[in-house]
């Protein structure tokens, strides 16, 4: 980052993370924390499809192809679109401390552009938590995982309980996630929303 917000610098009180201990074991697929979501659901036909996987610690790598639904220039990513890509995998990260969360401040740098038909290779990580404020950051490498960096980003992530999404989302939808019989999505469909 060029420089970073006072609001993404973890007070001095911050702890470092732990990962919960029923965590998804590191390498394992996340999969979508909801079919419906832009940034990895399947039911997003022009979505970014992210495929984010545990890593060790409190950190997650994640991969997503950029198609020509994801353009902005000619030929190139859409800088909202690849600050999304970040968003998603840094958002995934809270899955392995098993709380809700939603996205309080995101800062992104670009440093490179991002091609059609590139594969973006995401890694991010938890640095610190301080109450209910989680503190992240990723980068995006392109041409594989040790890459030359395109994007990185840092961000502070909020605990909130999941009154949040039933106060604020559409009825349909939260009680659509909420009837799901497979716990584990019902538990994840509202984890990484605003």
């Amino acid at each position: 980052m060029t420089a970073t917000s006072a609001s993404l610098t973890p007070p001095a009180d911050a702890i470092a993370p732990v990962r919960h201990p029923e965590a998804p074991a590191p390498g394992e697929l996340l999969g979508a924390h909801y079919g419906h979501c832009f940034g990895c659901g399947g039911g997003q036909p022009h979505g970014l499809h992210l495929a984010a996987r545990a890593g060790q610690g409190v950190t997650v790598t994640a991969e997503f192809t950029v198609r020509e639904a994801h353009q902005g220039a000619p030929g190139l990513a859409h800088g909202g679109v690849l600050a999304t890509a970040l968003d998603e995998t840094l958002g995934s990260l809270n899955w392995l401390l098993r709380v809700i969360a939603v996205t309080g401040r995101l800062e992104t740098d670009f440093a490179r552009p991002v091609p059609v038909g590139t594969v973006l290779h995401l890694q991010a990580e938890v640095t610190a938590v301080a109450g209910r404020k989680i503190y992240s950051r990723a980068t995006g490498r392109i041409g594989g995982p040790e890459g030359p960096v395109a994007v990185r980003a840092q961000a502070l992530f909020i605990e909130v309980k999941v009154d949040h999404f039933i106060d604020n989302g559409r009825p349909a939808e939260i009680q659509a996630a909420m009837s799901d019989p497979d716990q584990v999505r019902r538990a994840r469909a509202f984890e990484v929303n605003p």
